[in-house]
């Protein structure tokens, strides 16, 4: 038996082969297919090359990044700029306040968003389509800049890195995708779960979530590209706790200062460190490309390995209203 069914395997694979050789494609279609790579190609060229410039800059020599002579590959490579950038204080403190925020807030943020788009699937859930309504209405409304201020001074999330996670943990739109998502399951796993005695929440600790690793893959990309670039929040809530300050905050601040203090170099006055960085790299432009870099990096690395879950949650999770 086991013999007979290698067999009709072999003759299926022999068959699909066969077929394959003997597909051609019209002139038409043939057509089409590589004017849609060149396109989607050149597409693709185009959004990587502003990355790929800011790169090459990075690791070139710094006089020839100011005359604007690197334009295609390095020019006299060098990771002084990234070492000087690196001397600046605080940087690694804001870049741990940084990954603390992105870490903690995004397993939060994912775990808040799992539960309640599972609860508001359930039928016996008290006033359900009251509160998922309650829920949409917030993506749309807001109090605004100041009420939203006094609001975190009054709960003393102000100067306070609990100011960073707790206001991002419930995200309307990820528990809609979360939602539509979990009732594209087939309901009858869930049946046979409480057959066997399984409660709510043995099923969704081992039913639902394992079920559900693409969504969250996907919200999870949502919030950590989120905490990863705020910048506003550190900006309005953390004025008085400059060791809260994030990496992207950090770097604005500085970023700004090599823009003033370059034409103080002009001058040939310098006294700070910063004005010492900024006088070797010969350029505030390199310094710009460099903290540029430094911001975008870490979610380039993200992405690729969370992509084959972000396509397919994407789309599941979309696929009802």
């Amino acid at each position: 038996m086991a013999n007979q069914e290698e067999i009709s395997i072999d003759v299926l694979k022999a068959s699909c082969n066969k077929r394959k050789k003997h597909v051609k494609l019209k002139g038409g279609d043939a057509a089409f297919l590589i004017t849609d790579y060149l396109v989607f190609g050149l597409f693709a060229l185009l959004c990587f090359f502003p990355f790929y410039y800011l790169f090459i800059n990075t690791v070139s020599n710094s006089e020839m990044v100011a005359r604007g002579d690197v334009n295609f590959y390095p020019i006299g490579f060098t990771l002084q700029n990234y070492k000087d950038l690196l001397a600046l204080s605080d940087l690694g403190r804001a870049f741990v306040v940084t990954v603390s925020r992105t870490v903690i807030g995004t397993a939060l943020m994912v775990v808040a968003s799992a539960f309640c788009g599972y609860l508001v699937t359930k039928k016996e859930m008290w006033n359900r389509k009251f509160w998922y309504r309650f829920l949409v209405i917030t993506m749309y409304f807001n109090a605004g800049l100041i009420p939203g201020y006094t609001n975190m001074l009054m709960l003393g999330l102000t100067d306070n890195f609990l100011g960073y996670i707790i206001p991002a943990i419930v995200q309307p739109f990820n528990i809609i995708l979360v939602k539509t998502y979990i009732e594209s399951i087939p309901g009858e796993l869930e049946e046979s779960a409480f057959i066997d005695g399984a409660g709510h929440m043995m099923i969704f600790r081992k039913v639902i979530l394992p079920l559900s690793k693409p969504i969250l893959a996907t919200i999870a990309i949502f919030g950590a590209v989120g905490h990863w670039n705020s910048f506003m929040d550190s900006v309005i809530n953390m004025q008085n706790s400059p060791n809260l300050h994030t990496l992207q905050h950090k770097l604005y601040i500085w970023l700004n200062q090599s823009s003033n203090i370059a034409s103080v170099i002009d001058t040939g006055r310098s006294s700070s460190d910063l004005e010492k960085i900024i006088s070797q790299l010969n350029s505030g432009k390199v310094i710009k490309y460099t903290i540029a870099m430094v911001t975008v990096l870490p979610i380039l690395l993200v992405y690729p390995w969370m992509q084959k879950y972000f396509e397919k949650g994407i789309m599941l999770g979309a696929v009802k209203g």
